[in-house]
């Protein structure tokens, strides 16, 4: 005869075979949309589309998981639209800016419909452990170094960015304020691949970039002899070793303030390519998609794949995902209201490309 332990265990195995296989028959044949915020061969795209690749062969019933572009407003676009207007069946994902999460908690900015706290988090691919957010700047430019960017009435560092948003404006903006650069930044630009453009050609004198990004999407940067050279390296409390001469922005903030601000800002970073689900799948969906979401970064042929396109592995499930958005939720409000007029400072100041 079962004791009752026992028959209480035999009964959650059996409904957890029972959910297991809804979860197989909802996603058999059909097809899991991965939206990325960003237009073609950029950073989170290259990511999204390595993650696409796998994603199905983990997800019970695997279900065929294409990807689909949707640049704008530095990923805002493709924010709002999981948020509002996705099919909240478990059949739509989406990829985008680590810094959304800050954009939809600061407040001040109209055109944001979502809260961060109420997606369905699956994780992030990277958590930042082997990548730096890096200040990358030509050689060539009227500004050489720190200390230049700092000379009380020299020429202005001008940076390139998208829409607001993204990492490489709102780090600009940061640093702008919290290590006392004169930064002018030159909005607009569509997507990674035309930064990287507009800064070869010189339109530019640099932009803000992840170092596993430029790795995989523009190399030649880091080349021996490149006329590209790092100022500063942001979202990391220590210097990459990579770059062990450049120094991090909380050692060159100039006041405490400056350095709650940076650390504010690093936060995102911990989920640096996220990766979330609308609001509202069904539960065993969410579980399903956030098991798969891990499986693919144990799998091999992805390792391998992600170790070809020098991407950073390092990732976090979408409980800690949430946890750093939860951090982020419970800075101090001033600091919160800080970072608020601080960004919408910079896009006031700063005017778009064409």
């Amino acid at each position: 005869m079962l004791t009752r332990r026992a028959a209480i265990l035999l009964f959650a195995l059996a409904a957890t075979a029972a959910h297991a296989g809804e979860v197989a028959d909802f996603y058999k044949g059909k097809q899991v949309k991965l939206i990325v915020g960003y237009g073609p061969g950029g950073g989170y795209d290259v990511y999204a589309r390595l993650v696409a690749r796998h994603l199905g062969k983990y997800i019970p019933g695997n279900p065929l998981v294409i990807v689909q572009n949707m640049p704008g407003a530095g990923s805002l676009r493709a924010v709002n639209y999981l948020y509002t207007a996705a099919p909240r069946d478990g059949t739509t994902l989406a990829a985008f800016s680590r810094d959304m999460p800050l954009l939809g908690l600061i407040g001040g900015n109209s055109n944001v419909e979502f809260d961060p706290r109420k997606f369905t988090w699956l994780g992030s691919s990277s958590s930042y452990g082997n990548d730096a957010y890096l200040m990358f700047v030509r050689k060539d430019a009227a500004v050489k170094s720190i200390a230049d960017a700092r000379r009380p009435g020299g020429p202005p560092l001008v940076l390139g960015g998208t829409a607001e948003g993204s990492s490489g404006n709102d780090v600009a903006a940061v640093l702008r304020d919290a290590l006392g650069l004169n930064i002018k930044q030159v909005l607009g630009y569509p997507d990674s691949n035309a930064l990287y453009l507009a800064v070869d050609r010189k339109e530019v004198d640099g932009r803000d970039a992840g170092y596993s990004s430029v790795k995989s999407s523009h190399p030649q940067w880091l080349k021996l002899g490149s006329n590209m050279h790092v100022l500063v390296q942001f979202g990391r409390a220590t210097r990459h070793p990579d770059f062990p001469d450049v120094p991090t922005a909380r050692k060159l903030a100039q006041t405490d303030e400056g350095r709650a601000l940076i650390e504010l800002a690093e936060i995102p970073y911990r989920l640096s390519r996220p990766f979330a689900a609308p609001p509202g799948v069904p539960a065993d969906r969410a579980k399903a998609l956030q098991a798969a979401f891990l499986a693919v970064h144990k799998d091999p042929e992805y390792l391998k794949e992600a170790a070809k396109l020098n991407v950073d592995v390092s990732p976090i499930d979408g409980a800690e995902a949430l946890a750093a958005i939860n951090r982020i939720a419970a800075a101090p409000p001033a600091l919160l209201d800080k970072m608020k007029a601080l960004l919408a400072g910079h896009k006031k100041k700063d005017k778009g490309h064409k």
